[in-house]
């Protein structure tokens, strides 16, 4: 832990983690109230899950493109846009009447406008530190990310369930206005230009690394897409269950980025990281007691944040500086396509044979990612004894003679 409050002391990392975590609260917020607000209003978890996969999908088209506009008109241009027209979109969401078509339309919207918070200050991150920082920091951020995963789902189970879906999804909008504005207005945030990238959009998908921290992304997030859909359907809207067993889960999540966040990343660790999460998420299926859930998911969790500080970790340590953001960004869209697979699976479901369902497909998304991550092991760079800072662009330099 010593390691971590030095990291906070560094200059300007508490304000820049504390401010993207705030800008990014509403992300552990909108699939949930969308969910129950949906639900409420077509009385159909599949619908709910469509709407969502829209949310989804859009998401997943706007990552790489609007990380890649950060290089060429500037970060807090393309944050500031795309934050004012998700927070319209959301706020259609909860004010007008619609069926379901308008649903996927004003989904679809607030998710191809997601402002891309997470790939700006992981770019950010590299020039705030020094190199050997560099990968603890990867760490702390994927484990503090899991205060939003506690909070957020306690915070919009009880204002959806005590006061309305309507209200939950006015307070997401709040939030994400000011979240944002305080991001935007960093220094951190105004200091960093990232360099326009000189290859073609989508090249660096050629890299093993990004395919693969995509592809494990996709199935990893999908299982936990699918996970928050089977609490909810198993524990309904009359109580404060649900909120408080996917907060287990966060909580474990949070204490395995802490506790295994110092450990050197090898080529073997998202493998052993995903096994963990499938072995808690399998454990679910034998009972949907919430005492024995919420057991399956503190386990489950442990992998989680340490998995994803290992796909940033060697995702930042295998390109360039500037291609870094767009990496980024297709990794957030595989991260989003898993959120669309997971919720639209898990709602139907759901839907067929009951909350069971979507803890099933929870597993088979795990356990696809840890396959994965065995068979292309090859495709993981070794960071043990190396720093994870990006491949510096360099430019040729005229001489004079």
């Amino acid at each position: 832990m010593a390691g971590y409050s030095e990291l906070l002391r560094a200059p300007g990392v508490a304000r820049i983690i504390a401010a993207q975590l705030t800008a990014r609260f509403p992300s552990g917020m909108t699939s949930l109230a969308v969910l129950l607000h949906v639900e409420q209003s077509t009385g159909s978890y599949g619908a709910a899950g469509v709407v969502l996969a829209a949310a989804s999908v859009g998401q997943a088209i706007s990552g790489p493109v609007t990380s890649r506009w950060m290089g060429i008109w500037g970060m807090r241009r393309v944050l500031t846009l795309t934050a004012a027209v998700c927070a319209a979109a959301i706020l259609v969401l909860a004010i007008v009447p619609l069926g379901l078509p308008g649903f996927i339309v004003f989904g679809f919207l607030a998710g191809i406008s997601n402002p891309p918070i997470q790939p700006a200050v992981r770019t950010i991150y590299p020039k705030i530190v020094t190199s050997r920082q560099l990968t603890p920091l990867f760490s702390l951020d994927a484990s503090l990310q899991e205060i939003i995963w506690i909070l957020a789902p306690v915070v919009t189970t009880l204002v959806a369930t005590q006061v309305g879906t309507v209200e939950a999804l006015l307070l997401i909008v709040a939030i994400l206005i000011g979240g944002c504005a305080w991001f935007i207005l960093s220094p951190e945030v105004g200091r960093v230009r990232i360099p326009r990238s000189r290859r073609g959009f989508g090249r660096v998908l050629g890299k093993p690394v990004v395919l693969l921290g995509t592809v494990t992304g996709f199935l990893l997030i999908g299982a936990c897409a699918a996970v928050e859909a089977g609490v909810v359907a198993a524990f309904g809207h009359d109580g404060l269950e649900a909120g408080l067993v996917l907060a287990v889960f966060a909580v474990g999540s949070l204490a395995g980025g802490l506790t295994f966040g110092h450990v050197p990343i090898g080529p073997w660790a998202m493998a052993r990281r995903l096994a963990v999460v499938t072995v808690g998420v399998t454990a679910i299926v034998v009972s949907l007691n919430a005492w024995w859930m919420g057991a399956s998911l503190f386990v489950a969790g442990i992998g989680i944040a340490p998995a994803l500080a290992a796909m940033f970790a060697m995702t930042s340590a295998s390109v360039k500086f500037s291609e870094t953001a767009e990496a980024y960004g297709w990794m957030g869209t595989g991260q989003l396509i898993g959120a669309a697979a997971g919720s639209a699976v898990a709602g139907f479901l759901i839907d067929g044979v009951g909350p069971t369902g979507a803890f099933w497909a929870a597993a088979g998304f795990a356990m696809l990612g840890t396959l994965v991550a065995i068979v292309f092991v090859r495709g993981f760079p070794d960071l043990r004894g190396r720093d994870a800072s990006p491949i510096p662009d360099t430019e040729p330099v005229p001489v004079i003679t």
